[in-house]
């Protein structure tokens, strides 16, 4: 008899364009059966493409009820986005910022329905301009001009009206092994020879950082061992220099402190900002977040994750 196909939670991640966390996070709730196969956690085919069926049928029958916000949502599988309905608002980006904003988007007597959709920070400016994303998150650092996130979204977004609002303010820098057995101290330290590297995807808020680094620094990328394996959240990288597999990884605080074994040199102030599209229609939603992100509830909620700084929370950074 042939054993049934089954994946990792690393290739589900990877086949529903999520997060190993996210993965994780279903697993617990119960929405995809699992089962344990010496210290790995597998699924069986046939209970992963249930969970989509499942999850198809709730959006063909126009649930009243919001969705989960575990539904994931790749912003390419929406034809045409979200502009079809103005009451399905599609947000995009990784952090869990985002998900606690969606919660309390879901808790309001409002016709706005949100579908959580996960992507790095250029993906989801890109969708947001191919017209797949309403509310997208970005952290996407210029070396030329020192400046976070706007230099982008004025190139990307070029003839559309928008509004960016800062939604928080984090460490982001270098994870290294504890005790930092190479002295790793600054970004010129990256042209240590033999370091090896665990690095984010193409597109990534990280990556971009790391990349523009790296050219700033004339570092050539191809001497970093490791540079193109991949891995897809903060989390799995602070996790590979845990283990021993890198010597080095960039990404932010948060992570680090809940991988432990691992050791965070802050090297930046990384500026998390969130993009809504303005046209009348969506002028429901722009008001709403705002109203939100400068309620004490969900401040209270942000602030209790270590490392987010809020005293910028709900400004205004740029109206077109």
């Amino acid at each position: 008899m042939n054993s049934p196909v089954s994946y990792t939670t690393e290739e589900i991640a990877k086949l529903l364009k999520i997060s190993k966390l996210t993965v994780y996070d279903l697993i617990k709730k119960g929405e995809i059966p699992s089962y344990r196969v010496g210290k790995q956690m597998r699924v069986d085919a046939s209970d992963l493409e249930a969970y989509k069926q499942r999850s198809k049928s709730q959006l063909l029958k126009h649930d009243p009820s919001p969705p989960p916000i575990s539904m994931m949502i790749p912003p390419h599988s929406l034809s045409g986005g979200s502009t079809q309905n103005s009451s399905t608002a599609v947000i995009t980006g990784q952090d869990i910022s985002l998900d606690i904003l969606v919660k309390h988007l879901e808790s309001q007597q409002t016709s706005i329905r949100p579908l959580r959709s996960y992507g790095g920070s250029l993906d989801s400016l890109i969708s947001m301009y191919q017209g797949k994303a309403d509310i997208v998150s970005t952290h996407l650092w210029d070396g030329d001009s020192g400046e976070y996130n706007l230099p982008y979204i004025r190139k990307i977004l070029n003839g559309f009206s928008y509004l960016v609002i800062r939604l928080l303010s984090r460490q982001a820098g270098l994870y290294v092994q504890t005790g930092n057995p190479y002295g790793l101290q600054g970004w010129k330290d990256l042209a240590l020879p033999g370091l090896r590297l665990a690095n984010r995807e193409k597109g990534s808020g990280a990556r971009i950082l790391l990349d523009e680094q790296l050219r700033l620094h004339h570092i050539d990328r191809t001497a970093l061992l490791g540079y193109e394996d991949e891995s897809t959240h903060h989390m799995a990288v602070a996790g590979k220099v845990a283990s021993g597999e890198a010597d080095v990884g960039i990404g932010i605080e948060k992570a680090a402190s809940i991988v432990g074994s691992v050791q965070f040199i802050p090297l930046i102030q990384e500026q998390y900002d969130i993009v809504m599209l303005r046209t009348p229609e969506r002028q429901e939603w722009i008001d709403l977040i705002l109203q939100i992100l400068h309620s004490d509830s969900f401040r209270r909620e942000l602030g209790a994750i270590q490392g987010y700084d809020l005293s910028e929370t709900g400004k205004i950074l740029l109206e077109t």
